[in-house]
């Protein structure tokens, strides 16, 4: 018999910088290869934040998204896991789980919560970006009071504990159990298949015998998804292809790489070429494209028309009883991120159901899920999801549009053109400067701040050409939750004009070089409802730019990128 696995106590000093942003704790690779216990004392200092009563003897789920790294750190997790009481491990085969696979595993698992080892869209490799973040046992990303505590532990941590001689298969599914020197039981890990667990979920969720209709019937129509040679390609193989039949070259870039192919894995018009190439030619009818960790997506028509992630909740909203869950559920709110466009607004209006405007961060339409209030939700940065887990899901919402598609026998461009014409429409675009000298970028906050809030800024006119925009209302987004009343404050700079269009200004919280400020441009047409809309967008962006001496201050002469 195996003698017992020692655990050891290994004595370290803190790092200033483990403060988790929106979506965790995001370096460049070379941070946690270099610097001496970095990983070790964020991993260790999550576990130290969960109650070791909590923590001894519970299920926590581990997944990543496969980029370099990733399996590096799935030891490491793994290790001091069974070193910090843990019980049983639930790890995603060969390391890997979707983000929103994760959040579905952790929920069914009754798990206490789960690591996810991703930098979701940015670039992977040794030069690359490498994550990780905490989910809670709702699934969803930990709270402010959460993610704070964890920082604490990590500004003071001394020493971390760790199984170093423990070593684990990824390779083959089934549980392994490890025996270890100390008082607590047997140490278990279980590797899943959870794509399984993740179709199993959709099955529930959706009518799969008319979206095979739809996908390999006799007047089927022809799809184009593109992975990005992110975790999500085995879940598009597996559901889209084999389960629903579409034809194996519909589903391109669906083996997992460390690097990503060299892509970069943001599903946009930018960086989704192969995808957007395909689809203007017309040979298609609906096209999708996937990140690095499957939360987020994009949806082309034929054509290569590019459903906004702000139109694509509120059409979804719109038609929500297409998907059977919500027949049977019901519908109980919609919200949005506040700088995403006021296009669900309409729609809720429209249906007298509650809306809600959050902050970024898909934490805030968590606990309005977790308290019944919430049932569809979406944010700019091409995430959509409903409350049948608490992530954002980018294969749920390419399911989601093709149950309209079935229901409805129409083109996306024309369950588009038919919303605006219903509706109206938000013409929505995001300008990202990205790499910004970190005080430059918070001292032109400060001003912006000083000199919206001066009283004489609202009723400002401002001119660009023969557009004239009046200042309605201006100030610095505040959130007060509606669940348990917490406050969150400085979300973003507001300038709302007097015909509802609106300029916002933020600073992100997940870049790791630099800093990246964000403006969005939002601006509503009741009639003028097929132009461009960049030509559109074009005087709010000249007052956005004007306003802020965004391009005096830099040194540049435009965004980095436009979504």
């Amino acid at each position: 018999m195996d003698s017992p696995l020692r655990v050891l106590t290994v004595p370290t000093s803190p790092y200033p910088d483990q403060r988790p942003g929106t979506n965790g704790l995001r370096r460049k690779v070379h941070v946690f290869q270099s610097r001496r216990n970095y990983l070790h004392n964020f991993i260790q200092s999550i576990f130290s934040s969960i109650d070791l009563r909590d923590r001894q003897g519970s299920t926590v789920v581990v997944g990543g998204d496969g980029r370099f790294f990733n399996q590096t750190a799935i030891e490491v997790v793994v290790q001091m896991a069974a070193a910090n009481g843990v019980g049983r491990l639930i790890v995603g085969h060969h390391g890997l789980m979707s983000t929103p696979a994760s959040s579905c595993v952790i929920r069914k698992s009754k798990a206490i919560g789960g690591i996810i080892l991703t930098a979701s869209r940015h670039p992977a490799g040794p030069d690359g970006d490498f994550g990780m973040k905490f989910n809670s046992a709702n699934g969803g990303p930990a709270n402010d009071a959460v993610t704070n505590k964890i920082y604490q532990i990590s500004r003071t941590i001394e020493e971390f504990a760790i199984c170093p001689g423990l070593r684990l298969d990824l390779t083959t599914l089934g549980k392994q159990t490890f025996d270890l020197e100390n008082k607590f039981k047997p140490f278990t890990v279980e590797i899943v298949d959870s794509v399984e667990s993740y179709a199993n979920l959709m099955r529930n969720i959706f009518d799969f015998a008319a979206l095979k209709e739809l996908l390999s019937g006799e007047n089927h129509i022809k799809i184009r998804l593109d992975a990005m040679h992110g975790v999500l390609g085995p879940y598009v193989k597996r559901i889209m292809c084999e389960e629903l039949g579409c034809p194996s070259n519909s589903a391109i870039n669906c083996v997992p790489m460390e690097d990503f192919g060299g892509q970069h894995p943001d599903p946009n018009l930018i960086y989704a070429t192969d995808l957007v190439d395909s689809m203007r030619d017309a040979e298609y009818d609906f096209g999708a494209a996937f990140d690095g960790d499957g939360d987020r997506n994009m949806i082309l028509g034929k054509h290569g028309v590019l459903v906004t992630p702000s139109d694509s909740v509120a059409v979804i909203a719109d038609n929500i009883f297409c998907i059977p869950y919500f027949q049977h559920s019901g519908v109980r709110g919609f919200a949005r991120s506040m700088p995403t466009s006021a296009a669900l607004d309409r729609v809720a209006k429209a249906t007298k159901i509650e809306l809600y405007e959050t902050p970024t961060g898909w934490k805030f339409f968590g606990n309005l899920m977790d308290a019944g209030r919430l049932s569809l939700c979406g944010e700019e940065s091409f995430g959509t999801s409903a409350d049948h887990l608490r992530e954002k899901d980018g294969l749920w919402a390419v399911l989601a549009w093709l149950s309209i598609m079935a229901t409805r026998r129409q083109s996306v461009e024309d369950i588009l053109k038919d919303h605006w014409i219903k509706y109206g429409r938000n013409y929505f675009t995001r300008y990202d400067y990205a790499n910004i000298d970190i005080d430059t970028a918070c001292e032109m906050m400060e001003d912006l701040e000083l000199l919206i809030a001066d009283k004489s800024f609202v009723k400002q006119r401002f001119a660009v050409e023969d557009k004239i925009y009046q200042v309605e209302k201006a100030d610095n987004f505040e959130y007060t939750d509606p669940v348990d009343s917490t406050i969150s404050r400085n979300q973003g700079l507001r300038i709302i004009f007097s015909d509802g269009s609106r300029i916002i200004y933020r600073l992100s919280g997940t870049c790791s070089d630099g800093a990246t400020v964000r403006i969005y441009l939002d601006s509503y047409e009741k009639e003028h409802i097929f132009q461009d809309a960049q030509v559109v967008l074009a005087p709010l962006a000249t007052i956005a730019v004007k306003i802020s001496q965004l391009h005096h201050r830099t040194g540049r002469n435009g965004p980095s990128v436009i979504t």
